[in-house]
């Protein structure tokens, strides 16, 4: 599907989380490297992970920042460029990168990861909040460059749970409320680069998060105590998580009710995104099938 944001870019006048602005959205997307970075140091990186087919090692070198992996350096350009050409293939870049530091020691692996964590950093220091806003190609698709930061978090979580079979402590509850976050914010960004609207929340015991796409931008609530009406799904933040990873079973969660649902044929209104290879928590998006 063809991204709209070279059409209506300057007609989106909401962009979700990323509206909040740098002296929100720093902080936040920061403590959530922080939260992985603990989680990461924890782990035995040779042990299988919860990611089929994959170590601790390789899910690790897939977030690091390497000499031919510069992801916030990419981004940056990209943006200055108007975010143009095709969204790299994930599968790709990530075969390549693991490949490249197969062997990389335990001490470097974790010392990309800290690098990455920095030159997050240095964007919000160093770079003009001009680019904030701007479409950036990545690897969710052609989003704004502060929403593709602030999805990361969506990465940051899911990973820090595959890391937990590597020995691993579990992430803490703020690490996993991000990257619901940032799945709601990501989705609400693809769904209006590609014509979509409507609203869902992912709702857990602590809270959760809700998304709604309109014409003219998406925006993302925290849901704090509300039940929201509409479009819902229900369950524990590592649940829905490991759902939208596709770890996961969404379809026997909901015949045990370890995830329930309220009106999921809202969430149709979002299958097209499922046609992109890289809209992240596709599994969540077709619980309305289940």
């Amino acid at each position: 599907m063809a991204s709209r944001w070279a059409t209506c870019g300057d007609m989106v006048s909401t962009h979700g989380l990323a509206d909040a602005g740098r002296d929100v959205v720093r902080p936040w997307v920061l403590a959530a490297w922080d939260g992985f970075l603990l989680v990461a140091d924890g782990a035995d990186l040779q042990r299988p992970s919860g990611a089929p087919g994959q170590r601790g090692h390789d899910l690790c070198v897939q977030l690091g920042l390497w000499t031919e992996h510069r992801a916030v350096h990419d981004l940056v350009t990209s943006a200055r460029s108007g975010g143009q050409g095709p969204p790299p293939d994930v599968g790709d870049v990530r075969d390549a990168v693991v490949a490249a530091h197969l062997h990389a020691s335990r001490d470097e692996v974790l010392s990309a990861l800290r690098r990455r964590r920095d030159a997050v950093a240095i964007y919000f220091t160093n770079y003009d909040e001009s680019l904030d806003l701007a479409p950036t190609v990545s690897s969710f698709g052609r989003i704004p460059l502060l929403s593709v930061l602030v999805g990361e978090a969506y990465l940051l979580a899911v990973t820090a749970l595959d890391l937990v079979p590597c020995g691993a402590p579990a992430p803490s509850a703020a690490l996993l409320s991000g990257g619901l976050a940032a799945l709601a914010e990501v989705t609400g960004a693809l769904a209006v680069d590609s014509g979509l609207t409507g609203s869902a929340a992912f709702r857990t015991p602590e809270g959760g998060w809700a998304f709604a796409a309109h014409e003219d931008g998406w925006t993302v609530s925290d849901l704090g105590s509300r039940r929201p009406g509409g479009t819902v799904v229900e369950g524990a933040a590592a649940d829905l998580l490991g759902v939208a990873a596709g770890r996961l079973d969404g379809r026997a969660l909901l015949a045990t009710r370890r995830l329930r649902g309220q009106q999921l044929s809202g969430l149709l209104r979002f299958a097209p995104l499922a046609d992109q290879p890289s809209t992240p928590g596709t599994p969540l998006l077709l619980l309305a099938g289940f």
